[in-house]
């Protein structure tokens, strides 16, 4: 079958009987190139022989069809020799790659390749590529790295909302590869194992630098929706007016725009990416940010007039089943809609990997447009020598009363009933006494 003396190489592999680990040198071939196990042959190449080699092929087959996912079986060809008492294993790469050990699954421990002469464990960025190779490029439907995976969290809502969840459905939700058990990253996603976050900031002030409190959620994609909107709701303050003796309560955020915009971050949002949903939320706004931008073809005018091309096709269409989500391309037009008669309209941003929601605090809107309003009266109220001050310091910084007096051709007493009846409208500041005082206008 071979030469004696022939050296162990990339496509080589002597072993002088049946070990353990002989799988590793199958999965090394599997994920590389390819290449020959001899078994009863020793390191230097030369046959040993074996002392039962049917009891030893059987042994080899039941190790390699059981101990290898996926199975690998139809890439593997045996040839024994009953003259020199050794056996062939001829392995074929492999089509659907990463191959591993069963028992440690998609892991450094588990996965294999072969380099120079030897077997060594992949690193975490070849198997990522080997899956990336072999699977297509679909996130959501890749392998999982993560086999050990387990589904309370998605079970619950599955149940609250009458959708059956079990093994005989995983295939049909996309939550294993087709014809195998291997869990795809969309099942890690609903999974309790799930990696990614949901993390919610809250801010005093509108440039985000005051910082009062924060959260992180955690979990199934699931039960981050769950945890994150009753937050946020937490957060969404009351304000009261009355309109005659009739009290009228509104919400800073409409509750199905906050939920539409939490929504439309979980399930659009670029899992590739190891990264967190971000919210902050201040006394003006609140931003959902998200990682991925929109996918090729797709602008901002595209979105907002509800055009939509899901990232993760089926864990959208999950969320609809689940009567989460009405249908794509809805949840932004919804948020808008909501905004209608709203003077600050939601804004979306986005960069080549990222995507950012604003949705804007109505009550902040509705004081900062009645001040405005009052502002507006105020000023149409005004006498004409209340309205030659404004003009005059329209152009200037600061007046002095000296100047405001030559201004109007008056006294001092009027000057002073003038420039006060501005003030106590809030439309100019007086600062200072007597000759120091200083006069200019106020910042609306």
């Amino acid at each position: 079958m071979v030469n004696e003396m022939n050296n162990e190489s990339e496509n080589t592999e002597y072993k002088a009987e049946f070990v353990d680990d002989l799988c590793k040198e199958v999965v090394a071939f599997a994920n590389t190139d390819g290449g020959t196990i001899f078994v009863g042959i020793d390191d230097s190449g030369k046959p040993v022989g074996l002392k039962d080699v049917d009891d030893t092929y059987t042994r080899i087959t039941n190790s390699i069809r059981d101990g290898i996912c996926p199975d690998v079986t139809m890439f593997v060809k045996y040839r024994l020799d009953e003259e020199t008492k050794t056996i062939k294993i001829s392995v074929q790469p492999g089509s659907a790659k990463p191959y591993y050990l069963k028992g440690k699954g998609l892991k450094t421990s588990g996965v294999f390749v072969r380099q120079g002469a030897s077997k060594s464990p992949a690193s975490q960025e070849q198997i990522r590529q080997m899956i990336k190779e072999a699977d297509g490029d679909v996130f959501e439907s890749m392998r999982s790295l993560e086999q050990t995976l387990h589904f309370e969290g998605a079970k619950k809502i599955f149940s609250e909302n009458g959708v059956p969840f079990s093994l005989e459905k995983y295939t049909a939700l996309a939550l294993v590869k087709r014809g195998t058990d291997e869990f795809t990253n969309l099942a890690h996603i609903i999974s309790d194992e799930c990696p990614y976050t949901v993390k919610i900031a809250v801010f005093a002030d509108e440039d985000n630098t005051a910082f009062t409190d924060s959260k992180e959620f955690s979990g199934s994609v699931f039960s981050q929706l769950e945890h994150s909107f009753s937050y946020l709701m937490l957060c969404n303050k009351t304000a009261s007016t009355f309109k005659g003796i009739k009290r009228i309560d509104m919400r800073d955020y409409p509750e199905p725009a906050l939920r539409e915009a939490l929504l439309n971050a979980l399930v659009h949002r670029d899992y590739s990416y190891s990264g967190s949903i971000i919210i902050n939320v201040n006394p003006q706004k609140t931003e959902f940010i998200s990682l991925g931008g929109l996918l090729p073809g797709l602008s901002v005018d595209d979105i907002t007039a509800g055009i939509s091309q899901p990232r993760n096709r089926n864990l959208a269409e999950i969320f609809h089943r689940l009567k989460l989500i009405e249908s794509y391309g809805t949840g932004i037009r919804k948020i808008f809609a909501l905004y209608k008669n709203c003077r600050s309209k939601p804004a979306i941003e986005v960069t080549s990997h990222t995507f950012k929601l604003t949705l804007p605090n109505m009550n902040a809107g509705a004081a900062s447009e009645e001040k405005a309003a009052g502002a507006e009266k105020t000023e149409k109220e005004l006498s004409d020598q209340q309205k030659k001050i404004i003009d005059y310091l329209s152009n200037r910084e600061a007046a002095s009363e000296e100047e405001i007096q030559n201004l109007l051709g008056i006294k001092r007493t009027r000057a002073y009933l003038v420039t006060k009846g501005l003030a106590d409208s809030g439309l100019i500041e007086i600062i200072g006494r007597g000759k120091d005082k200083v006069i200019r206008r106020a910042e609306q």
